[in-house]
């Protein structure tokens, strides 16, 4: 099982860094990415570049602690950190929460993406797309459990991110070259306002939609990272140091070097596909920009080559996530649950048969779908109220497993609380004008508003449970402190084991995670003045991203220096 699930926790930092980052690159986010250039400019891609925050407070703060916890699957991790039958009902609801309503959305939109590309360059109908990837993806998964995974996704992130360089070129050459192309789009008149702004711009939004900017930079970042595919790829890296490494080279890859082809590729749809002139399926989604572009620039061979790049990126990314799922459905249901005693080959037969099940709802995921950005922030709104919990479970003794219920449930009924105010109207036990002021929240304008709502309240809900109900066996929380060695409020426990030091202290963690962002996201920026034309203000930029980099390299060799 070890061996199957986390390659007998081998993998070299390089390989699990590139294989989150593969994972990350998946066929929805070049879609995604070109038609939020279409709807808003380039800044709306901060509806995933926020994230930055959420990867750089695991390299300092979580990514040792999943190594060192020494389990297969994060919902395993809930037993060695909580006790009592509370724990086990827990660990049961996080495995059908992650591993199976999460992972099914998650890949839901990933499936919803290669439909498209189906749809636009081989006249497919969505269904059939769907059930030829499907299968496909099931194939080599369980065929080879998590090294044949990690060692294809190094292929398969090489190849997608040639492809989309590729096209990215061939849309530069047609338009004359990146000066033409930003003076082309300029001169549109149905471009969007501040097409070509890198942050946002309060001059060029509504005042909501900048706090909702804010919202994501400022408090929603914290609920990024924190999925159980890269803890599984940190928690089978060769040590805590392996583990750090891993989760920067992934936020390098998959915030910085990914990006900029996806939106040049949007950039140049503005030009060549203009929204005045736009087909009425383009009008209608403009996620079909990018596989459109893809048909309409190249030629037939190089074509072949693109839509194997992009089906690597599927690829890369349902093998993880059915091999994630996989693992949450045996090791911490089946086998806890149901078969307790039987065999290694036993319980890897289960778990192909589990993966063919989650592929299978992938497909009906998918089917019912409208979109990929609307999938993406339903995301961000299911778990924002388990963003504090999950990063508080490490530094603070008293949370337990009835906060982390308690956010869940909270988390869930929150993200769903405009369909179930409809249901009351609908009912009739909601007056009409409750429902109209209640309602408001729930409308797109307030999508991020209503994240960060979710995320105080449910922290609200999680330490008041937290105080109220009875405290973790103080004989576990002992164990789980010398065998994660966690900093923070651990009160008795840390006085309790003199011999447990901390690795370092919370000011030089912060400062490490001041600079990771300031590195990501000031290159991030830097990249995106310079292909902008602004190159006075890009290439200035610069110095501060590489004393930033050399900041946090500092750091985290100190971090990650061997115990004495």
């Amino acid at each position: 099982m070890e061996e199957y699930f986390v390659a007998g926790r081998s993998l070299p930092w390089w390989i699990a860094g590139t294989s989150i980052a593969a994972t990350w690159f998946a066929t929805d986010a070049p879609l995604a990415t070109a038609a939020l250039v279409r709807q808003h400019g380039i800044f709306g891609n901060w509806l995933w570049w926020y994230e930055t925050g959420g990867l750089i407070f695991l390299v300092f703060f979580v990514a040792k602690f999943w190594r060192r916890a020494n389990i297969l699957t994060d919902a395993e991790l809930i037993e060695i950190r909580y006790s009592g039958r509370s724990a086990s009902i827990l660990r049961l609801v996080s495995a059908l929460y992650q591993g199976v309503l999460r992972n099914l959305i998650t890949m839901g939109w990933v499936m919803l993406a290669m439909a498209k590309f189906g749809e636009v360059l081989l006249g497919w109908r969505p269904m059939e797309t769907m059930i030829i990837c499907g299968t496909l993806a099931v194939i080599y998964t369980v065929a080879s459990g998590l090294w044949g995974v990690v060692l294809t996704d190094m292929f398969q992130f090489v190849t997608g991110l040639f492809g989309s360089l590729v096209l990215a070129v061939i849309v530069v050459v047609k338009i004359g070259g990146i000066g033409a192309m930003v003076t082309a789009i300029q001169n549109l008149s149905d471009a969007p306002v501040g097409v070509l702004d890198i942050i946002p711009n309060p001059s060029h939004i509504s005042p909501i939609e900048f706090v909702s900017y804010l919202c994501l930079f400022f408090v929603l970042w914290s609920r990024a990272g924190q999925s159980g595919y890269p803890a599984q790829r940190l928690f089978s890296t060769k040590d805590d140091k392996h583990a750090m490494y891993a989760t920067l080279l992934w936020g390098i890859l998959g915030i910085i070097v990914i990006t900029w082809p996806w939106v040049v590729v949007g950039m140049g749809s503005l030009v060549l596909l203009p929204i005045s002139e736009a087909s009425p399926a383009l009008a209608a989604d403009p996620e079909l920009a990018y596989p459109m572009m893809l048909n309409m620039l190249m030629p037939v061979g190089m074509k072949g080559l693109l839509v194997a790049s992009f089906l690597a990126a599927f690829m890369s990314t349902m093998d993880t996530r059915l091999c994630w799922g996989g693992s949450y459905l045996v090791n911490d249901i089946y086998k806890r649950y149901l078969v307790k005693d039987a065999s290694d080959k036993h319980y890897i037969m289960a778990s192909r048969v589990a993966i063919v099940l989650l592929a299978i709802g992938t497909v009906v995921s998918a089917y019912f779908m409208e979109s990929i950005q609307g999938a993406w922030i339903y995301i961000i709104n299911l778990t924002a109220g388990l963003a504090v919990v999950w990063g508080m479970r490490w530094y603070w003794w008293r949370v337990n497993a009835w906060s982390e219920i308690s956010a869940m449930v909270g988390s869930v009924v929150l993200a769903n609380g405009g369909y179930i105010l409809k249901g009351l109207l609908f009912l009739n036990l909601l007056p009409q004008d409750w429902f109209d002021s209640l309602y408001v929240i729930y409308t797109s304008d307030y999508k991020f508003v209503r994240a960060t709502f979710i995320l105080v309240a449910c922290t609200f809900i999680w330490v008041t449970v937290a105080y109220v109900t009875k405290p973790v066996d103080e004989k576990v929380l002992s164990e789980f402190y010398r065998r994660v060695r966690p900093g923070g409020m651990w009160g008795k426990y840390a006085l309790q084991n003199p011999d447990i030091q901390t690795d370092m202290p919370m000011s030089k963690r912060w400062l490490g995670f001041i600079l990771g962002v300031g590195f990501i996201d000031l290159l991030l920026i830097g990249i995106g003045y310079i292909m902008t034309g602004k190159y006075t203000i890009g290439l200035v930029l610069l110095p501060v991203v590489a004393l930033c980099f050399w900041g946090v390299m500092r750091l985290m060799k100190q971090q990650s220096a061997p115990e004495s």
